[in-house]
């Protein structure tokens, strides 16, 4: 059986190849097809630079791309119990080690021998495969049945949520917290939009990008927003908020505002660090000892998150005269399997892209 895929063979360079794919299925395994994905921004750094810290992309080892994603069922081993054929699930990306102690403990997600989806493996490993592809297999376990309220281009977007997801349990968002999130690219509108679903009174995104900053509020991501070029420094943010934020969802990686949220935060506030800085950076050590802060890393979702969002599109969904927060919007661009590399160029060129939904190839049931 072939089974189209979209590669990555080095720096500018994609290709759509037809592998061959094992039918058979282990006794837990699911086959899936009429796959949707998004493009996340990891995935055009891959096809830019070839390399996002210590993951870099090897002579030789072709990179199928893709991790944002859901699909159809369209066969099941024989001791799979919560799904059957025709089923929708979202695809959780990452396999860790069964054997591994960060899985034994309940954080698989810093195992050290996880397999991601469109993510280069270490000299002398294969890399795993990508969900960018007609067929994906997966064990039924990194699988979440979408509800009926749930489509399969929201499905999609049931990746990067989860990563808001981890990031607001890690801050143990509650509410009445008030909450101020860094960034408005779609990771930072995501998180933004769970610490609402979460129930914080008070929302603020922080960017510079105006147009990104009214997104938040168009689809009810934010109560408050904050360009903190134009608008001033951090006496001018707690000013527009009406008090100092509890929590901060640091999602840029950008020194300024990783000062900026550390120096707004009230005593006894919790900061969670999503993004990825490219460096060492400078931080306000003294203000941070002195209110008493909790720091917390955040690395893309542990266990339970992907179950916790598809509950929270259901909810959101279910009654859509009474939706919170309306993802939908955040999907600004939408292209068929076979311009899949036509939206990875539109991606990168930006053209006002939020996120990119690309539809695979069908498979009749």
């Amino acid at each position: 059986m072939k089974n189209p895929s979209l590669v990555l063979n080095k720096v500018d360079e994609l290709k759509f190849v037809d592998y061959d794919i094992d039918e058979s299925l282990g006794d837990n395994e699911v086959l899936i097809s009429n796959i949707t994905t998004g493009i996340c921004g990891s995935d055009i750094h891959y096809y830019a630079h070839g390399k996002i810290g210590d993951f870099v992309l090897l002579e030789g080892k072709p990179l199928v791309m893709g991790h944002e994603s859901s699909g159809i069922v369209t066969e099941v081993g024989p001791k799979v119990t919560s799904l059957k054929r025709g089923d929708r699930v979202a695809i959780e990306p990452g396999l860790p080690s069964r054997f591994s102690d960060e899985y034994k403990s309940g954080k698989y997600n810093l195992c050290p021998h996880m397999a991601f989806a469109a993510t280069p493996s270490k000299e002398g490993v294969e890399n795993p495969p990508g969900t960018l592809c007609k067929y994906y297999k997966a064990p039924e376990d990194f699988l979440v049945k979408l509800p009926d309220s749930v489509s399969l281009e929201l499905g999609a977007l049931v990746e990067p949520l989860t990563v808001g997801v981890h990031a607001s349990k890690l801050a143990s968002i509650k509410f009445g917290d008030v909450v101020v999130v860094f960034g408005a690219g779609p990771v930072g509108l995501l998180a933004a939009s769970v610490a609402t679903m979460f129930g914080a009174s008070k929302v603020m995104v922080v960017d510079i990008f105006d147009n990104k900053l009214q997104m938040a509020l168009d689809i009810g991501a934010a109560t408050h927003v904050f360009n903190s070029k134009t608008e001033g420094g951090v006496d001018k943010l707690v000013e527009k908020l009406g008090e100092s934020p509890s929590v901060v969802l640091e999602c840029t990686g950008a020194e300024p505002c990783i000062q900026l949220g550390v120096l707004a935060l009230r005593t006894g506030g919790r900061f969670v660090q999503v993004g990825n800085a490219p460096g060492y950076v400078k931080f306000p050590i003294t203000e941070f000892a002195t209110k008493e802060l909790t720091l917390f890393g955040s690395f893309r979702y542990g266990y339970g998150d992907y179950k916790t969002s598809v509950a929270l599109l259901d909810k959101n969904y279910r009654d859509k005269s009474k939706k919170i927060v309306d993802f939908e919007q955040l999907i600004t661009h939408r292209f068929d399997f076979v311009d899949a590399i036509k939206a990875y160029d539109t991606v990168r060129g930006g053209n006002g892209c939020v996120k990119c939904i690309i539809k695979g190839p069908e498979t009749a049931l």
